[in-house]
């Protein structure tokens, strides 16, 4: 009988523990992921009309896609990854009209005109 309780006891109390398991409270290390082209304000501030894609191709980089129906258009996608979640996401597009680089799309910031700038 008494072996019975004691066995009984011990039943209900592993019972318990059978919820808690280590393994699911540890994380397992994410490494950072990039993807694509980094393609910085810096950059897009050396592009000026009328440069050829031979040019805009040294200052950013090659596209990532390169539409074979679109020839005048170049995209440029960047995200990162840190710990399975996304911290940052860009998309530009390079527009061009005849092999000249014409202007751009997506994520940019208004560039300020020298001339505006002086008083």
């Amino acid at each position: 009988m008494k072996t019975l309780m004691s066995l009984v006891l011990l039943a209900v109390l592993l019972s318990g523990c059978g919820g808690w398991t280590p393994v699911s409270r540890l994380h397992p290390y994410r490494i950072e992921v990039q993807q694509g082209n980094l393609v910085t304000q810096d950059m897009l501030d050396r592009l000026k009309p009328g440069m050829s894609p031979s040019q805009v191709r040294f200052v950013l980089g090659t596209p990532l896609i390169v539409d074979p129906f679109h020839k005048e258009r170049w995209d440029y996608a960047y995200r990162l990854e840190k710990g399975g979640k996304v911290v940052e996401q860009r998309r530009i597009t390079v527009l061009f009209e005849a092999d000249k680089f014409k202007g751009l799309e997506g994520d940019v910031k208004p560039v300020a005109k020298a001339a505006e700038a002086k008083p």
